[in-house]
């Protein structure tokens, strides 16, 4: 009797530490590649949002599925390079993004009420970079294919897909506001498996290719500067792919406390 009153105690106490939990995440996102020279550009940060379904397991492990929402962009103007000033080119996107996370908590959640934890899983995403032309008018740029990808003279260059795969990884810190809730500080990388978020990669290709193909308006945005330039001249390095990142404040609560009828 004594046995099974413990067992029962034991199985109460790790009920009620695991717990099915939402988050809501708030803060900036920004993204690393052809059109930036640091790795995190404070010019650059667009606001980002994060809604996650998170298993909190009460011990190290625990498990996430989430959906995040940011604008990423970025601007040649805000490079101090006199060469990417000269390119003039400029793009933004929006981000759509599913994915499963686990976090690992570092220390034990049992002893420490505040402690860092990191965080890898798989996600998919959707962008579709734009630009403003010379009206500023808003133009998207995978229809106009700017470096020739999908062209049949061209044909070592495919069309990108707008459906990407990417690795989320990252860290935080957690810390209890009340009973109820819970706040964190998070920062994230996402890896890519695409060198176009920004619609730049490879070299320069003849204009008049662009312009019978895809008509003067592919021309017009893939050349933008007013130096002379020959399809042999680099547009972008696609030697490395883009990266986007999201960082935050993150608050969160049971499904419990959510829905408790007050």
């Amino acid at each position: 009797m004594k046995t099974c009153l413990i067992s029962l105690l034991l199985f109460s106490s790790v009920c009620k530490a695991q717990e099915w939990q939402v988050e809501l995440m708030a803060g900036a996102a920004g993204y690393n590649g052809d059109l930036t020279q640091q790795r995190v550009s404070i010019k650059q940060l667009r606001p980002a949002f994060n809604l996650n379904l998170k298993y909190n397991s009460g011990d190290f492990l625990n498990f996430r599925a989430g959906i995040a929402y940011a604008r990423i962009g970025a601007d040649d103007k805000n490079n101090t390079s006199p060469l990417l000033k000269n390119r003039n080119l400029s793009f933004k996107s929006d981000i759509i993004e599913l994915n499963a996370i686990a976090e690992i908590n570092l220390f034990d959640p049992e002893t420490f009420t505040a402690y860092p934890y990191i965080f890898g899983g798989v996600g998919a995403f959707y962008f579709n970079p734009f630009t403003f032309d010379n009206n500023n008018k808003k133009t998207y740029l995978h229809p106009l294919s700017t470096e020739g990808e999908g062209l049949k003279e061209f044909p070592d260059r495919k069309q990108y897909s707008l459906i990407q795969l990417c690795i989320p990884v990252g860290i935080g810190w957690k810390m209890p506001l009340n009973e109820k809730w819970d706040m964190s500080f998070e920062f994230g990388y996402r890896f890519t498996f695409t060198d176009y978020l920004d619609d730049v990669s490879k070299n320069y290709v003849d204009p008049a290719v662009l312009n019978a193909a895809k008509g003067p308006k592919s021309a017009e945005l893939s050349y933008r500067q007013s130096t002379p330039l020959t399809a042999a001249d680099v547009r972008g390095n696609p030697s490395i792919n883009d990266v986007y990142y999201f960082g935050g404040i993150k608050l969160a609560t049971s499904l419990n406390n959510l829905f408790k009828k007050h």
